[in-house]
């Protein structure tokens, strides 16, 4: 069992060996790249190692019931060993999760886009309470967040806004929240007081760096003008804000929300390689979703994944069956009331994915 573990502990140790060579340090993004694969494999090596040391101690227990004769001795031998049998089981599903396949994209940091929907004001005042929802959840975790565009209604709602989250791991714990969420509550708006179900639009993107792909300068066309607020009035009298549009695909990026037009160029680009790395990436998860459709998602924008049904308190997510009556602590940035449950019903999946292709 785990055999291919000999495997990967060779190449762990010949990563921390050559982490230890005298030319590694001058290559500053290789040497970021052997750190990065030595930690990832670090948990893995290190559950292996105590599942391989238990192994041992298990079968040293076993030899001595057999020479021993003493009462009291194999009754103590018997109990540590049901105890180090019970653990060696947890240090073997563990190993078949840390086994399963990462998304290469987990540790990165995230692009994301939320739009209203149906619904007029009320779907852009909903979509402002999903920011705030991502934002404060994103505090809670320690990640920084920086808008690149946003586009208000009168009311303070949001038409759309795109900004990132960036940390370690943003992407492995927001994958699941792209997607049409939808809410049912009586407006602002509303005079009667009528439940009215409205929607927005949730798209994760894992942020794209410039050596996965590169942008050649004749396919981009780069404009300027004034930032502009809500209602659409000037709020820069320079023109700071940058609009870039990818010609080959039609793409378009704008970003207002930093100071210099060097900076909004900068966070434009960064917005479109992630949106080109996105349409590359979907155009293969489209053949892959032909085969097996994930119980998770898709990650479509258009796939209906939740329902947040504010005279109940009841959050839905529709996708693995969840219903919880805790909305306003999700709202507030608990999403781990919701991100954990995702993350439990993808590790299965994926497990009885494993097990089915083992026993075929």
């Amino acid at each position: 069992m785990f055999e291919e573990l000999y495997e990967v502990q060779r190449r762990y140790e010949e990563l921390a060996y050559r982490m230890t060579t005298p030319g590694a340090a001058a290559d500053a993004a290789g040497y970021a790249r052997l750190m990065r694969d030595y930690k990832e494999l670090t948990p893995l090596i290190e559950t292996w190692q105590r599942y391989r040391g238990l192994q041992a101690e298990i079968a040293e227990e076993e030899q001595a019931l057999e020479q021993e004769k003493d009462p009291a001795f194999t009754d103590m031998v018997q109990q540590e060993l049901r105890k180090n049998r019970e653990t060696l089981s947890v240090l073997e599903e563990n190993l078949r999760v840390l086994l399963l396949p990462r998304d290469a994209d987990d540790d990165k940091s995230i692009i994301m886009e939320i739009r209203a929907g149906t619904g007029g004001e009320e779907a852009a005042l909903f979509a402002r309470d999903l920011y705030r929802m991502y934002t404060m959840y994103a505090a809670r975790r320690g990640w920084g967040c920086e808008t690149v565009s946003a586009s208000e209604t009168e009311l303070g709602g949001l038409k759309e806004i795109v900004f990132s989250i960036e940390g370690a791991g943003v992407y492995s714990r927001l994958k699941f929240e792209s997607g049409a969420h939808r809410v049912q509550r009586v407006p602002q708006t509303e005079a009667q007081g009528r439940i009215q179900t409205s929607a927005a639009t949730v798209a994760v993107m894992p942020e794209a760096e410039e050596v996965e792909l590169e942008l050649d300068p004749r396919d981009l066309r780069i404009d300027t003008f004034r930032a502009s607020g809500a209602g659409g009035q000037h709020i820069n009298k320079t023109s700071s804000a940058i609009r870039v549009t990818h010609l080959p695909t039609g793409l378009v990026v704008e970003c207002q929300d930093q100071r210099s037009q060097r900076e909004n160029r900068d966070r434009a680009l960064k917005v479109l390689r992630s949106r080109l790395l996105q349409q590359k990436q979907q155009a293969y998860d489209q053949e892959y979703n032909a085969r097996r459709q994930s119980q998770v998602g898709s990650g479509d924008r258009s796939e209906r994944i939740r329902t947040y049904n504010f005279p109940q308190g009841r959050l839905t997510d529709h996708r693995i069956g969840l219903t919880i009556y805790r909305l306003d602590e999700v709202l507030d940035g608990d999403l781990d009331l919701v991100v954990e449950p995702l993350l439990l019903a993808d590790r299965e999946e994926k497990l009885k994915q494993q097990s089915g292709a083992g026993q075929g």
